[in-house]
């Protein structure tokens, strides 16, 4: 039977920065996904498509913020952060969907609305860290959290956003018919935004969160029993000390390997750290390969083909991947190889405490979710 990959594509990668976010340009930005997925089709793969939503649920949120200080309600009543979340579900999926059909033919893909269950005691609910909407200037950001109880936090180095609860998914409650869909051939659009959450308790009454996408993803990867979870970025390859002289692109690496990096502090909770965590739990599972890549090397190397190439996480070490991992090193023009780059990130870590302090430091840093240049896809 053909294999399964889950392809986690971020909520700014539909709009842009620096753009409003008008319907023109999410169709345009929806077209270029398509692409790279479509180069995942022809590679003869079954995809399942899990977008993120922060720019679009972040934009509806505040029109219904216009809404409640116009004194609109009567008209058009203001609606939940979890049902903002569904709307955005359809227009994406739409979107994507209609865009994927006009590369494959129509009727290929399908947008399904999914409900993901989340536990209310959850720690993040007490912990807001998920962007949401649009970059402000520090002055707005706090008269915005003034005026409607927001939390707010820089994000990126771009600005402060809102900042909104985002638990971890538990369990997909529309898993069959995402799996019957996958199995009578069409390309799936699900758990848009992370999905829907509910409590398993009252699964009809959503929770005002947003949960992260490449979790999402992980999670609908393993329980469909997925090949390969692909993380795309804005960024080609994962890199180590990311922003300093010793900084490492990152070919063909085992998912041991990326713990030990990950242990090491290379990939802080507020950039990469969220792709990689979801990397290895889909690994740790079962799954055969994570890659995380930019779009237009999406396909390439999930095949192991190719050069350039982004960065490939194993299960375990293949001759192939071996081969491929010295490769994309050696074709990489920020750095030598990636088990040169891991030894020199440890020794950096263990010897120089002003290395650890700059990065910590960097943009890269302490931003919520969406992190920095190196994942500027984002949520």
């Amino acid at each position: 039977m053909t294999e399964i990959a889950v392809v986690a594509l971020g909520g700014n990668a539909l709009t842009l920065a620096g753009q409003a976010g008008t319907y023109d340009e999410m169709t345009a930005n929806a077209a270029a996904m398509a692409m790279a997925v479509n180069d995942v089709l022809d590679a003869g793969w079954r995809v399942v498509v899990v977008h993120g939503n922060g720019p679009q649920v972040g934009n509806l949120a505040l029109q219904q913020e216009a809404a409640l200080r116009h004194e609109a309600t009567a008209m058009v009543p203001a609606q939940p952060l979890a049902v903002l979340g569904a709307m955005t579900q359809g227009l994406l999926g739409s979107l994507l969907a209609r865009s994927i059909d006009l590369l494959r033919g129509h009727g290929t893909a399908a947008a399904l609305v999914t409900h993901v269950i989340v536990d209310p005691a959850d720690p993040a609910f007490g912990a807001p860290s998920k962007p949401i909407g649009p970059f402000f200037e520090p002055a707005e950001a706090q008269r915005l959290a003034r005026l409607s109880g927001w939390a707010v936090q820089p994000d990126s180095g771009r600005g402060y956003r809102r900042v909104v609860a985002s638990p971890h998914p538990a369990r997909v409650i529309e898993i069959d018919a995402l799996r019957a869909l996958v199995d009578a051939g069409h390309l799936v659009i699900a758990a848009g935004g992370g999905g829907i959450p509910v409590l398993a308790a009252d699964t009809c009454r959503p929770v005002d969160a947003v949960i992260d996408k490449d979790r999402a993803a992980c999670l609908i990867a393993r329980q469909l029993g997925a090949q390969a979870l692909l993380l795309v970025t804005a960024v080609d390859q994962v890199m180590l000390d990311y922003g300093l002289p010793t900084q490492t692109a990152l070919g063909t690496i085992t998912a041991g390997e990326a713990a030990r990096h990950l242990a090491e502090g290379q990939f802080p909770p507020g950039s990469m750290g969220p792709k990689i965590e979801a990397a290895l739990r889909f690994l740790d599972e079962g799954g055969d390969l994570a890659v995380i890549t930019s779009p237009a090397l999406l396909a390439a190397t999930l095949g192991g083909r190719g050069q350039p190439a982004g960065t490939r996480i194993e299960r375990t070490a293949t001759p192939a991947g071996s081969a491929q991992a010295g490769s994309a090193q050696a074709g990489s023009a920020q750095a030598g190889s990636a088990q040169a780059g891991s030894a020199q990130a440890a020794s950096a870590q263990a010897a120089s405490a002003q290395a650890a302090s700059a990065q910590a430091g960097s943009a890269q840093a302490g931003v919520p979710q969406t992190g920095a240049a190196q994942t500027g896809a984002g949520r």
